[in-house]
């Protein structure tokens, strides 16, 4: 008769302690790598924004086929009843069109931070040893490029359908400088709701609400001389007619130096004002 052997127990393993040899193997040797600049963490939060446009096209369609069809529509709608003319009507309007389409299109950078914050992409850019506002500025800087696609679509479409601005190159490149610069400063303003909104159909909501009295009761359209003086009233305190005289006039070669002033200061206190209040709630978010 065969007795079992008992089973032997074996002894726990020791805990594993690492050794500076063992780290020093896995871990990368050399000099820390220099934290990036501001201008540097910026551009690359921009190139993150153009890299978003490439692989999403259709956010390229509200500045290519959205002023594409205001200008058809306006110009061969109303220019004959208005001026005329549908070639001196676009004479007029073309200013005005870039100018509300671009700023249109200012409100996709408060949605495109929102939805950053949703998805939890922020969190993780606020962890990183960079400059605090980068990620901010950099979608900005992205959404210059948008500025200035929509700007080289709208003018193409203008110089094929008749627009000859007196004022040459140097005046368009002029005037779409202006517009960009203040874009950017308005831009603020829906960076600052997209941070605490909840979401970006909010977003887009509170937008639409400010932006449409503001491009549509304004001299992009018609002279402001034909509307009611209430109207008129607003229209004289409004930035964006404001905007649209001051392109219109660098166009036209006849540099217009107080609505230039004008919406240079405008712009300069939009970002001073819109430019603390988001970054006081982008870093106490």
């Amino acid at each position: 008769m065969t007795t079992a052997t008992p089973e032997k127990e074996t002894a726990p393993s020791a805990a594993y302690v690492p050794t500076a040899e063992g780290l020093g193997a896995v871990l990368a040797s050399g000099e820390q790598p220099p934290r990036p600049s501001a201008w540097s963490a910026s551009v690359t939060f921009g190139w993150r924004a153009m890299l978003k446009i490439k692989h999403v096209p259709d956010q390229l369609f509200d500045v290519t086929a959205f002023p594409i069809m205001m200008t058809l529509m306006f110009t061969y709608l109303f220019g004959g009843a208005l001026a005329g003319s549908t070639g001196e009507y676009l004479q007029f309007l073309l200013p005005g069109i870039l100018v509300m389409s671009i700023v249109m299109i200012t409100m996709y950078t408060g949605i495109g931070v929102n939805t950053d914050i949703e998805k939890g992409v922020f969190d993780r850019f606020r962890t990183l040893p960079i400059w605090r506002p980068s990620a901010l500025v950099g979608a900005l800087l992205g959404d210059v490029c948008r500025y200035l696609i929509g700007s080289t679509v709208i003018l193409t479409l203008g110089l094929i359908l008749g627009f000859r601005p007196e004022g040459g190159l140097t005046g368009v490149l002029l005037g779409v400088a202006l517009l960009v610069a203040f874009s950017f400063a308005f831009s603020w303003i829906w960076t600052m709701f997209g941070l605490f909104l909840k979401s970006e159909k909010s977003v887009m909501g509170v937008s639409m609400l400010v932006l449409f009295p503001m491009t549509f009761l304004s001299n992009v359209f018609v002279n402001p001389e034909t509307m009611p003086g209430w109207l008129q009233a607003f229209v004289d305190v409004n930035p964006i007619a404001h905007l649209v005289a001051a392109v219109r006039s660098l166009m036209a070669g006849t540099p217009d130096g107080g609505e230039i002033l004008w919406t240079l200061i405008s712009g300069g206190v939009i970002l001073a004002i819109f430019g603390t209040l988001t970054m006081r709630l982008y870093n106490r978010k």
